[in-house]
């Protein structure tokens, strides 16, 4: 059975410390309000197309322990696919929300998805990182995420070749600044956009912009309200994104979706409880002028 979208990156057990009054500091105990489990990194943005209606799986194997059977009882509940393959341990964030910023401590033991694990799915499209191009079949739809590490990785060297295959990469302002060295965002994005037939950048509260070409685009951020916690949002922004460009969006509408499902995921703890229902976010687009796009191929 063929699927929409398969992640082959890392599926995360987030543990979020909500209510904190302070961040603590060296030597310091805080008392938080309520401590919340839920899945995080890979499974965030897995979690976040299904809800948008398409059909996922997650391709990273993950642990045979209690942190992994917590995500992946939550990523059945949401109906994502789940790779056969198990390994040893999982990846664990704890998270520290505080004044709409977070801190945050992750172990991470590495286990990557293979091909074989990717390909077993069928997908129509796969996300993945920079660092993991190797996992995804030829003449599959590729988008490209780059994180902190990643990034800071690559800084001043070329993109892998892999890239220029893809639909789209995208990044933070940060992430763009750091794989190009240019301090303006819409600079870094045209560089970005020699390399890549489309770049996306998200630019937090205030909006999103692309680059194809010698064309770029921007649209503004979406205001809801302060923000609880801003932890993935940028993965249900890639969710976002990629749904409303497999139902055929413009890419000035692909921003403005991802734009809102982010924004909107920021209002509570933990991002899949941030994540909108494809009914939820039609509602909210509606009211600000957006109509959901078919589906059609791009």
């Amino acid at each position: 059975m063929t699927v929409d979208l398969v992640c082959a990156d890392p599926a995360f057990l987030d543990l979020t410390f909500v209510g904190l009054e302070a961040l603590p500091g060296p030597g310091e105990e805080r008392h938080a309000d309520d401590l919340l489990r839920s899945p995080g990194g890979a499974a965030t943005v897995a979690i976040g197309a299904a809800r948008l209606g398409l059909t996922v799986a997650l391709a990273s194997p993950l642990g045979a322990d209690a942190e992994g059977e917590l995500v992946r009882a939550a990523l059945a509940a949401e109906g994502v696919r789940l790779p056969p393959r198990t390994v040893a341990r999982t990846p664990v964030t704890v998270v520290l929300p505080h004044r709409g910023e977070r801190a945050m401590a992750t172990f991470d033991p590495d286990e990557q998805a293979t091909l074989a694990d990717v390909a077993g799915f069928a997908p129509r499209a796969v996300l993945t990182s920079l660092t993991r191009l190797d996992a995804v079949p030829d003449d599959t739809m590729l988008y490209v995420t780059a994180g902190d590490a990643e990034a800071r990785a690559l800084a001043g060297a070329p993109l892998p070749a892999r890239a220029a295959t893809a639909r789209a990469l995208l990044v933070n302002a940060r992430e763009a600044r750091l794989l190009t060295g240019e301090q303006d965002v819409e600079h870094a994005a045209r560089r970005l956009a020699e390399r890549v037939p489309r770049v996306v950048v998200t630019l937090g509260a205030d909006g999103a912009l692309t680059a194809a070409g010698d064309e770029v685009a921007a649209v503004a951020g979406v205001a809801v309200g302060a923000a609880v916690d801003t932890t993935g949002a940028g993965d249900l922004f890639a969710a976002a994104f990629i749904w409303s460009d497999l139902t055929g969006a413009t890419p000035e509408d692909c921003l403005r979706w991802a734009c809102l499902a982010a924004a909107l995921s920021v209002r509570v703890p933990t991002a899949v409880a941030g994540a909108q229902s494809i009914e939820q976010l039609a509602a909210a687009g509606s009211e600000r002028g957006l109509a959901v796009p078919g589906r059609t191929a791009p």
